[in-house]
């Protein structure tokens, strides 16, 4: 299944053990195919940035730069062109749903209210971490 993880989902995923974490786990096994681009990977990278990720990442052993490219490392990197304005109260979202066209990617897998609400993008779906776990797992 082709899928790109919102960096609120990657962050998470990273840092905690739950549903992200175990979408992380599945890319691993190659049981998922994940997109990322470069604009999302420098979000990731300011989001890992943030003060309040300073004790986990240092408990963690591993800086938030490392981290970010362990995670390009899972992920196919695909360079989207803009959309047209889709989430006016987020602009940023919208790079989620561009690089999930140009993967012509199933799912987007968010914890964003603003991308939630949409449910569905052309023929993408956009679902929460656990809603991903449970059509990966069947169950």
């Amino acid at each position: 299944m082709r899928v790109v993880l919102d960096t609120n989902v990657v962050a998470s995923g990273l840092l905690w053990a739950g549903p992200p974490r175990q979408l992380l786990d599945s890319a691993r096994k190659q049981q998922l195919q994940l997109f990322t681009s470069p604009t999302l990977l420098m979000e990731l990278a300011d989001i890992l940035s943030r003060q309040k990720f300073a004790r986990k990442l240092a408990a963690a052993k591993f800086s938030g730069e490392q981290l970010v490219e362990r995670y390009a490392w899972l992920n196919t990197v695909v360079y989207p062109a803009a959309i047209a304005p889709t989430i006016i109260e987020d602009p940023d979202d919208d790079h989620v749903i561009a690089c999930a066209i140009v993967a012509n990617a199933e799912l987007i897998i968010s914890g964003d209210r603003h991308l939630l609400d949409l449910k569905q993008y052309q023929s993408i779906r956009i679902v929460k971490a656990a809603d991903a776990v449970r059509i990966l797992t069947g169950t």
